[in-house]
């Protein structure tokens, strides 16, 4: 359903509100996010230029490393960043973002206090990230490969699907995607020979490893594959926007949940710019339409799934409480965790032909 009413009064009212109260002197605004991920849809770019007379840059990342590289590497080209709370630590521990005033951000009084009081997002009294989206590391199916949505992350494994099975080439997600099929706790994972050996078993059923969403879009849209994990938001962004036959499944087990928060980079040459494309991307405004035109993730902010029809993905089956008692939301791990999981993840690659 497009709301075309509800989403022109937003965008005629609340946009031009929130946004015209934050406008910056004529400025750029140096954005580094995933691409494809709402803050570069023209659309909106073009409603952020208009109403405060800054040019919106962006640049894109394919990985959280990558991102932290971009960092690392380009102090003080970027103006906001876009990075999972899990991995704010580790920015917020090289300093490669700074705190946030969130009193400029009027948007911020409508996140709902389980977000905005994430132990993540923080340090010492301070702000360090925005949240902006949350959502799942879950199953998509090909529905032209299943009658019926199967229910159980064992799917992965029915020999019916062998060779036409994706995951993410990502070491952490695919360890805690194990853990879940062992059921185990994926910040917490006690028996790491139990997720070994489970991913070992999967890997005879994948057909290759996916790292965007055009890669696995172009993979359903030629039918080269039946099921494998996907983010919620693209799965959505699949049938929403792509026509795909694409639908997300949560699995009995569960699925992995992360939260995507915006932060300002350390050495900044527009905060303040920063501060006004922080609040337009958490406004209800920008958020009902990009779901109606695009397809995306929850958002943080609770007047903007509210804003949402009742029956909509991102408000009645995210919202439902019994969803929740099924997803584990992405918490920091050490770097030797992290080198452990990478070395996992090497090994079990290589048997994939």
């Amino acid at each position: 359903m497009r709301m075309p009413k509800l989403t022109a009064f937003l965008t005629a009212t609340a946009v031009v509100t929130s946004v015209f109260t934050l406008a910056a002197t004529a400025a750029e605004v140096h954005v580094l996010n995933w691409k494809g991920y709402g803050a570069d849809e023209p659309w909106a770019i073009a409603a952020f230029e208009k109403a405060t007379g800054n040019k919106v840059v962006n640049d894109f990342f394919n990985s959280e490393q990558e991102m932290l590289t971009k960092l690392r590497t380009n102090p003080g080209l970027y103006d906001v960043v876009m990075i999972n709370a899990a991995f704010n630590d580790q920015a917020m521990a090289e300093k490669l973002i700074q705190p946030i005033d969130v009193s400029k951000i009027p948007n911020y009084a409508d996140i709902s206090p389980d977000k905005a009081g994430s132990p993540m997002l923080a340090r010492d009294g301070k702000v360090y990230g925005v949240p902006w989206v949350w959502g799942l590391t879950a199953l998509a199916i090909n529905e032209k490969a299943f009658e019926t949505p199967p229910t159980s992350i064992t799917e992965m494994w029915n020999e019916a699907h062998k060779g036409r099975v994706v995951i993410r080439d990502d070491a952490v997600e695919a360890v805690q995607f194990g853990a879940i099929a062992t059921g185990q706790d994926i910040n917490d994972i006690k028996d790491m020979e139990a997720v070994k050996t489970k991913l070992t078993s999967l890997m005879p059923q994948i057909k290759t490893f996916w790292s965007s969403e055009n890669d696995w879009n172009q993979m359903v849209a030629s039918n080269q594959i039946d099921i494998g994990t996907y983010w919620s938001g693209s799965a959505d962004r699949a049938k929403t926007h792509f026509k795909l036959p694409v639908a997300l499944v949560i699995p009995q087990e569960g699925a992995v949940a992360w939260l995507d928060a915006f932060s300002i980079p350390v050495g900044s040459k527009n905060v303040a710019g920063a501060e006004a494309f922080i609040n337009y991307m958490i406004d209800p405004s920008f958020y009902v339409e990009w779901v109606t035109k695009v397809g995306a993730p929850v958002s943080a902010n609770t007047k903007a799934v509210a804003a949402l029809p009742e029956d909509a993905f991102n408000r009645k089956v995210m919202g439902d409480p019994d969803v929740a008692k099924r997803i584990q939301f992405q918490a920091p791990i050490t770097d030797a965790q992290r080198e452990a999981y990478l070395a996992l993840w090497q090994e079990l690659k290589v048997n994939v032909k």
